[in-house]
């Protein structure tokens, strides 16, 4: 009887200890779980209005970027508020994101919003335009001044008088700033006169419209036209056809869009400033992740190599830049469809194959 209860008592004992093994090996599978859960970074991307061609291209390219990292991307599209895009920040904040990129829509409207995640120890990029008065982590832009130093310098080859207008986007984004600082550089003792600079506000093309129709039935020919954009640019050609028949005005912006292209090599606009769209919302995604991840910034590798700042109002903010290109209807296919920014059918059209 003893030996028959010394057998019951040693197989209930070796049961309990195989249910305790179980019973760890699942915790430890579910604190794993957990633990690559964690891992998996998410980060925040706060975009002023996705109406734009060119926006939606920069969030495809982001989003995939965070994708093969390893990460995942929250997107909030304010729809050209700053009220909404306020909100849409303590959204993200409440999501717990481990990082937030943010193209703004005006530049000095988020430093309430941006000093919470900063408090949180959540680093903040600006993205494309610079946040103005705010304590951001860092900004990554294409060099915007030389973006309108570019423009300056080619339209003297392409323009035939001295009277110059620009038609610019709004006064608070500070790209323009930057455009506008390069565009005068480009043209410093030339001769050139800058007659009169338009802001765009909001980006509204029906008033830039306006506003190409205000210069060209003017009392100055204007003998070039730069602009804040292509879209901008599209709307002076449209007023340009509307009121001055078949003469011809040089006109330029940045962005290469499909319509800008295609203009070009219609010759209805000289060219385009390209700015490497895939480089820098890739380049964002990679800065965005490694932020997350705890790595500093300044230990950033591009951060390292540059050793740029910027002044934004609140302090010396470290700065990636990356370097436009000129687009003509000479380079157009090396440089815009060679490397697959656009197809040679959405540029020339299909009948052209």
């Amino acid at each position: 009887m003893q030996k028959s209860n010394f057998f019951c008592l040693y197989f209930l004992s070796i049961c309990l200890i195989l249910l305790l093994s179980c019973t760890k090996t699942s915790n430890e599978g579910a604190v794993d779980k957990v633990k690559r859960e964690k891992e998996k970074v998410v980060i925040g991307f706060s975009i002023d209005t996705l109406a734009l061609e060119r926006w939606q291209r920069d969030l495809d390219i982001f989003i995939d970027t965070v994708g093969e990292l390893g990460g995942e991307v929250i997107v909030q599209n304010a729809g050209n508020s700053i009220e909404m895009q306020n909100k849409q920040l303590l959204y993200l904040l409440s999501k717990k994101v481990d990082s937030v990129v943010i193209l703004a829509k005006k530049c000095d409207t988020l430093s309430e919003s941006i000093q919470k995640f900063r408090s949180k120890n959540i680093p903040v990029i600006a993205y494309d335009r610079l946040i103005t008065k705010a304590d951001i982590s860092m900004y990554i832009s294409v060099n915007t001044q030389s973006v309108g130093e570019i423009m300056a310098k080619n339209m003297l080859k392409r323009s035939t008088g001295g009277n110059w207008f620009c038609i610019l986007g709004p006064e608070d984004d500070y790209n323009m700033t930057l455009l506008h600082r390069g565009i005068q550089n480009g043209i410093k003792n030339t001769g050139i006169r800058i007659v009169q600079t338009y802001f765009t506000q909001g980006w509204n093309y029906d008033v830039s419209y306006q506003e190409a129709v205000n210069v060209i039935t003017g009392k100055i020919t204007p003998n070039a036209i730069i602009c804040g954009n292509d879209a901008v640019a599209g709307s002076v050609i449209q007023a340009v056809s509307d009121y001055y028949g078949e003469k011809h005005i040089p006109i330029c912006g940045q962005d290469a869009d499909i319509a800008a292209c295609q203009n070009i090599v219609r010759g209805k606009q000289e060219f385009t400033v390209y700015k490497p769209i895939t480089s820098l919302s890739a380049k964002a995604a990679e800065c965005a992740v490694s932020l997350a991840k705890g790595i500093a910034v300044e230990d950033l590798p591009d951060i390292k190599e540059q050793k740029q700042t910027i002044d934004n109002g609140f302090a010396e903010i470290p700065v990636v830049w990356l370097e436009p290109k000129l687009v003509t209807k000479e380079n157009i296919d090396s440089v815009i469809i060679d490397t697959g920014f656009h197809t040679k059918g959405e540029i020339y059209g299909q009948s052209n194959y």
